[in-house]
């Protein structure tokens, strides 16, 4: 008897780095993504997530955002942003980056970027700006390609190297050598809150 195929949710998210974040989460909870919508910055996102609340009256939903410098903490600044989640609804907010759930696979990453363990934050959550704490890491690997890939040319203007997304997204997506997320939640709070929602919803829906 075939194998019943796996549920398959929309998601929502800020970014490219973000959609294979959500992607690699979906994988580990045994679902699958289908359309992935928004990759158009914070605020955007922040506008359409009311539309995406009445979709999930009818289909699971996956948002992904950053906390970023927002003033308030994750939690009330998700009850203020969806103060009626739909049921079939996972809104989750990344402290205080996404980069900080990648950055909380200390072993795997590590290897990935070529630099000592000791290099990386043992809690990633309280780095202030993730991102820029992750180009500055970078900067230090051994590999040429990791450098030129991650960290800007100076004077470029630029947070990131050319290569940014792409190269983090490949170790986000990586199963058999890239990012753990069972391992990351053991340090990043919010990333365990998210696995556990998201396993929840995917949970509720029958075989």
């Amino acid at each position: 008897m075939p194998s019943a195929s796996p549920l398959i949710i929309s998601a929502a998210v800020e970014g490219d780095l973000d959609e294979a974040v959500v992607v690699r989460l979906a994988r580990h909870v045994g679902v699958d993504v289908g359309p992935v919508y928004g990759k158009r910055g914070k605020e955007a996102l922040k506008a359409r997530l009311p539309g995406y609340n009445r979709a999930a009256q009818y289909w699971p939903w996956l948002v992904l955002m950053d906390l970023n410098q927002e003033a308030e903490c994750a939690p009330p600044l998700r009850q203020r942003l969806l103060p009626a989640p739909a049921q079939r609804m996972c809104f989750r907010i990344a402290i205080r980056a996404v980069e900080a759930w990648l950055l909380a696979d200390r072993d795997r990453l590590s290897r990935y970027l070529a630099v000592p363990r000791s290099r990386l934050a043992a809690n990633p959550e309280t780095i202030a700006d993730p991102k820029q704490f992750l180009v500055q890491v970078a900067a230090q690997s051994r590999s040429r390609d990791v450098r030129s890939d991650i960290v800007p040319v100076p004077g470029s203007g630029r947070r990131v190297g050319p290569g940014y997304t792409g190269r983090l997204a490949q170790f986000a997506l990586d199963a058999q050598r890239g990012w753990r997320p069972e391992v990351a939640a053991g340090t990043s709070d919010s990333l365990g809150r998210a696995i556990r929602r998201l396993r929840t919803l995917a949970n509720s829906f029958p075989a």
